[in-house]
């Protein structure tokens, strides 16, 4: 669960009894997916997924799902009879509706297997507003799941209640499909893993990282002829962590009213209790978060669905197909209660040998080193003033090797990592004022020798973030709240196969959003004023060419949308 504040009705016996029928008689409302003008919906100005010209076959997962309670809601899977694999392309689609009332921001995820298929936060209701959305995202990736029948797992944990005097009534329902495309002649099936193996806490699904040493974990007994393997991981920030690229040294944490372990969060990868990748975390926002006026009707980057950071293990193929019993574990540096953590190994193998050998040839990775500067000024009446920096640069190399069927085969994984947090306070008796401005970037260049594969390939990751909050008590005694905030994700790819022409691909999404809450000065909330958000999702692929779209809200309804210009070289 995430939470946040929100802002409702008291509670009373009716709306529980209302809430509890309406569990009976809800459902999801299906709502067209291109962008509607006045709607509060929520909407994002991202793609759909582009699809191959064959007639899919649509296997639901369930429909109609209500959830009211932290049930773990299961659901049976059957490969579609009419379409077996393998498939030109397997499409997620989901649809999702929070009745009218006061809830939370819930954490939604969703699992085949105890393999994540997908995963992300809802909307928050409001008393006159129900909101209805749709996500849909690619997962061809995870085609050896969808080859046999298993179970599936629906956890979105919501409470519907009363707690503290406060009646929590927005039920969340979900539909949720696989489209599966047939191969054709135009659309030829894509090399996919042979082995999709889950990484989870304890139960099954995202495990909880309180602190720097949690680990969710994994033992591997794997196939001998594993050539290639890669980790989609996701660590997502939960209660006292929810909001960490606010957080502070912790021996400042009561001076300026923040939490603590500093803004510097990653996710390390671990095999066999030794250092074997870096993911950064995405600063996700969540429709609760910090104003939950910022994010209706466009949400935050990712927040309604989320996208899983790739990392490149397949230097530790040789040594994963030893026949031995081996260990990937994932943690997150600095986490401080609590980050929920999951992933998805993908195996690829060795299709023309049973058995590959080989090994570890490098590994200069080492656990971060952040450093921190503290520059606060202490002043009269519980004045502080002043800045925090903390920042982390590393750079790696690892390489190994298989000797397969078609020669030996050596990958080489060099990356450089910074992150950069800088915040400013203003904070006394009647102000919080605090900025914070933050870069994460990775930079990767992976070099195969040998093999069909051969090559280079680079990506650029880029997650700038700026909040400016400020909270003023008037003289009056009534007070406001204005945040802005810029978000965005930026990925650069470059792929130069060897004996072929380079391929380029540029992702760009940005969220701006701005509000102001004003209270009077019995604390009533006199409502937000000033909303504006606007997102724009540029989009460059070999494969579909330009897409380029941007969206506005004012006064939480959209307002404009725009396709083009286009995209810049």
């Amino acid at each position: 669960m995430t939470s946040s504040p929100t802002f409702g009705r008291t509670a009373t016996a009716a709306a529980l009894v209302f809430a509890f029928a309406a569990l009976a008689s809800a459902q999801v409302v299906t709502l067209p997916t291109t962008p509607q003008i006045g709607s509060s919906n929520p909407i994002t100005a991202a793609p759909l997924v582009s699809r191959p010209t064959t007639k899919p076959c649509v296997v639901p997962l369930f429909q109609n799902l209500a959830f009211a309670d932290f049930t773990p809601k299961t659901f049976n899977y059957t490969p579609p009879s009419a379409c077996p694999g393998p498939w030109a392309k397997v499409v997620f689609t989901a649809d999702f509706t929070v009745t009218a009332g006061r809830q939370f921001d819930r954490t939604a995820a969703f699992y085949l297997g105890h393999a994540s298929i997908f995963y992300g936060t809802t909307a928050e209701p409001r008393s006159a507003l129900s909101p209805s959305w749709h996500v849909e995202h690619d997962v061809t990736d995870l085609t050896a799941l969808f080859e046999m029948a298993q179970t599936g797992e629906a956890n979105i944990g919501n409470f519907v209640g009363v707690s503290g005097g406060v009646t929590y009534n927005g039920i969340i329902y979900a539909n949720a499909a696989l489209e599966f495309y047939p191969v054709s002649w135009n659309d030829p099936a894509p090399l996919t893993a042979d082995v999709v193996v889950p990484v989870n806490g304890g139960g099954g699904d995202a495990g909880t990282l309180n602190t720097t040493t949690d680990t969710i974990s994994q033992t591997l007994n794997l196939p001998t002829n594993v050539e290639r393997v890669y980790l989609d991981v996701i660590a997502q920030s939960q209660s006292g962590d929810e909001f960490w690229y606010f957080c502070v040294p912790n021996d400042q944490t009561s001076n300026l009213e923040s939490c603590g372990n500093t803004a510097f969060r990653e996710t390390e990868i671990w095999i066999d209790g030794k250092p074997a990748g870096v993911a950064p975390v995405y600063p996700w926002i969540y429709t609760g978060g910090i104003d939950p006026y910022l994010w209706e009707p466009i949400p935050g980057v990712q927040t309604l669905d989320f996208k899983p950071y790739r990392v490149d293990l397949t230097p530790f193929a040789g040594v994963l197909s030893d026949g031995s019993a081996h260990t990937v574990a994932v943690s997150v540096y600095n986490a401080d209660s609590y980050f929920l953590a999951t992933a998805n190994l993908l195996v690829f193998e060795d299709r023309g040998a049973k058995t590959v050998t080989g090994g570890l040839l490098t590994n200069s990775l080492t656990e971060p080193n952040p450093v921190v500067q503290e520059n606060i000024v202490a002043g009269a009446g519980s004045t502080f003033t002043g800045s925090v920096t903390v920042g982390s640069n590393r750079s790696f190399t690892i390489s190994g090797y298989v000797n397969t069927s078609h020669g030996r085969v050596e990958t080489t994984v060099d990356q450089t990592v910074h992150f950069e947090s800088k915040q400013e306070f203003d904070v006394n008796a009647n102000t919080d004022v605090q900025n914070a401005q933050q870069t994460s970037t990775l930079d990767s260049r992976v070099t195969t020798k040998g093999g069909v594969l051969a090559g280079t390939v680079e990506r650029h990751f880029s997650y700038p973030l700026s909040i400016d909050f400020a909270f003023i008590v008037n003289s009056d005694g009534s007070f406001s709240q204005t945040t802005t905030s810029d978000q965005q994700d930026l990925v650069h790819e470059l792929q130069n196969p060897h004996g072929s022409k380079a391929m380029i691909s540029d992702l760009s999404n940005h969220v701006h959003a701005t509000d102001t809450l004003k209270w009077d000065t019995n604390g009533n909330l006199l409502g937000p004023m000033g909303a504006h958000t606007t997102q724009t999702y540029r989009l460059q692929e070999p494969s579909r060419g330009c897409y380029d779209r941007t969206i506005t809200a004012e006064n939480q309804k959209l307002v404009s949308v725009s396709n083009g210009p286009g995209c810049s070289r």
